[in-house]
């Protein structure tokens, strides 16, 4: 990635390249300023969205539709357009149950492939931002998403659907399978199912061709699919920190970041862990044993796999929520309180403990520069991060690129509050329902896809809302990113001094993760304490 950041392609792949994208009508040899980067992505974006939404509305006309599956809902359709385009793939559906086949191709699995390049080709652009010097260019997009798609997504997916395909997970366009045992019949769904897979995980998208999602036995058989996807789902993320490091010529800053990112995704997976571990106390209370030992995990399996078991279903609850995948081997409506409580928090952090491919990184490059600016004022140093001069309009995009999640999350859940259809949409009173709401706004919000499945969001209340979170949840973020790298580029680039800040030592990760927790915190906790905190309290007892 490192290379593709810096044009260095093999020669005999770019007339093939030059020629498709002349094609399509691009001009791979004029590189664009921030603005007109900008405006290439909404546009692209904006047009996925309306080729989902047709697919879904005509998907009875279509071929390839072996269980003669209708026509998507309007709002319906209009949620999920949104929410494949932005990286969220959110499901208010049963993926099995309502979408033909050429609808999971066409427009679901190519939005996987578009909307993670998306995310990688914005990571590109603020990377180019930081290792260019009074340059007003950041790159092209139609070059980028090209490249990004073409060299990286399309190999990575293929190989990993391959594997997929070799434990069990279903490859096919035929029909449904009905199958007689022991006197009964049973239907089993079938579809193209390991090419979706493969680039759910690899791109942090999530989406499930069923609705049990990675639980489902045909998406994630057996316990060695279940680590290859959770270490498919981190793998980009965590090699773009060391693309930047490559790129803007020091590979410790690269570290940093990865390093930070991977102290909170190691912290939350032990919470989620140690909570689901715990157990449950109404079940103690009706004298279930809930001990681990030699023939069960023990813990609060409620909502689990008893293939996967506590351990691996909490790294892989923390690795899904840490980044902006959303895929979930277990049921997180039946985790403990607490339990509950984590992959919201990881979420709430702005999907940074790595993030998803793409946004991870220029999430925590964001976040880097709101702690060098915080940590040069406290210490009177000179706020500058890899030799970039930080000023006030980088501060003004680092501000709305960071709060513009959290201000969708809480509006959004204040609305669903006092509202009867939001209301009407509980599956659960009290302290619990009001987390499935939080839930499903953090999960939207930070395009996640997620959901607490208490929450019946398959209304056209929560889908137009949730669909408004999505987008602007995205594209706001995305905007103040590449102002910033177009800021950056422009800018000289500053030699070491004595009053230059640090960036790559332990003090500096610190403060990383600092900043992004107290942020979280300082943000969230007032909602956290009326949701899974008071659960918890009343759970165990204490008034």
């Amino acid at each position: 990635m490192a290379a593709l950041v810096e044009g260095r392609i093999p020669a005999w792949l770019l007339p093939l390249e030059t020629g498709l994208l002349r094609l399509a009508g691009a001009d791979p040899e004029r590189e664009m300023d921030w603005r007109s980067y900008a405006r290439a992505l909404l546009v692209f974006n904006a047009l996925g969205v309306i080729a989902v939404y047709a697919l879904q509305r005509l998907q009875a006309d279509l071929p390839l539709n072996p269980n003669h599956f209708g026509a998507i809902a309007p709002d319906s359709a209009f949620n999920t357009a949104v929410s494949f385009v932005t990286n969220t793939d959110w499901q208010g559906y049963t993926g099995e149950s309502a979408m033909g086949n050429l609808v999971q191709m066409l427009g679901l699995t190519v939005q996987n492939f578009l909307s993670a390049a998306t995310g990688i080709a914005v990571a590109f652009a603020l990377i180019r931002g930081f290792a260019r010097r009074s340059s007003a260019t950041i790159g092209n997009f139609w070059v980028d998403l090209t490249r990004i798609t073409g060299y990286v997504l399309l190999p990575l997916a293929f190989g990993l659907a391959l594997v997929l395909g070799s434990q069990g997970v279903p490859q096919t366009l035929q029909s449904d399978r009905v199958v007689a045992s022991q006197s009964v019949r049973q239907t089993l769904p079938m579809g193209p199912v390991a090419s979706q897979e493969a680039i759910k995980e690899l791109g942090t998208n999530g989406g499930g061709f069923y609705n049990a999602n990675s639980a489902h036995p045909y998406e994630n058989p057996n316990a060695w699919t279940n680590l290859l996807e959770i270490f498919s789902l981190l793998l980009i993320s965590a090699a773009l920190c060391h693309s930047f490091g490559r790129v803007v010529g020091d590979r410790r800053q690269g570290w940093a970041l990865l390093v930070a990112m991977a102290l909170m995704l190691g912290t939350g997976m032990g919470l989620e862990a140690h909570f689901e571990q715990q157990g449950n106390p109404r079940f103690a209370a009706l004298h279930i044993d809930q001990s681990a030992g030699a023939l069960q995990a023990g813990g609060n399996m409620e909502g689990k796999e008893t293939r996967f078991g506590i351990a691996s279903t909490a790294i892989f609850s923390a690795a899904t929520t840490g980044t902006s995948t959303g895929a979930v081997n277990s049921m997180f409506d039946s985790d403990t309180p607490l339990g509950g409580l984590v992959p919201m928090v990881l979420m709430q952090l702005g999907e940074v403990s790595p993030g998803g491919v793409g946004t991870g990184l220029y999430g925590m490059l964001l976040v880097a520069l709101m702690a060098v600016f915080v940590g040069g004022l406290m210490i009177g140093r000179t706020p500058e991060y890899v030799g970039k001069k930080i000023e006030s309009f980088d501060m003004k995009m680092v501000a709305l690129g960071l709060l513009i999640s959290p201000l969708l999350v809480l509006l959004g859940t204040a609305v669903a509050s006092v509202t009867a259809a939001g209301l009407a949409g509980l599956g659960n009173p009290g302290a619990h329902g009001f987390s499935e709401m939080l839930y499903a706004f953090t999960s939207a919000a930070n395009n996640n896809g997620s959901a607490f499945a208490g929450l019946n969001a398959n209304t056209p209340f929560y889908n137009l809302t949730l669909a408004v979170a999505m987008w602007f949840g995205r594209f706001v973020t995305i905007i103040a990113a590449l102002a910033v790298a177009g800021s950056m580029a422009a800018k000289k680039r500053l030699a070491v001094s004595s009053g230059t800040m640090p960036t790559h030592g332990p003090l500096f990760i610190a403060l990383l993760i600092g900043t992004v927790v107290l942020v979280a915190a300082l943000t969230f906790f007032p909602a956290l304490a009326l949701g899974p905190i008071a659960e918890h309290l009343s759970l165990w007892g204490v008034n």
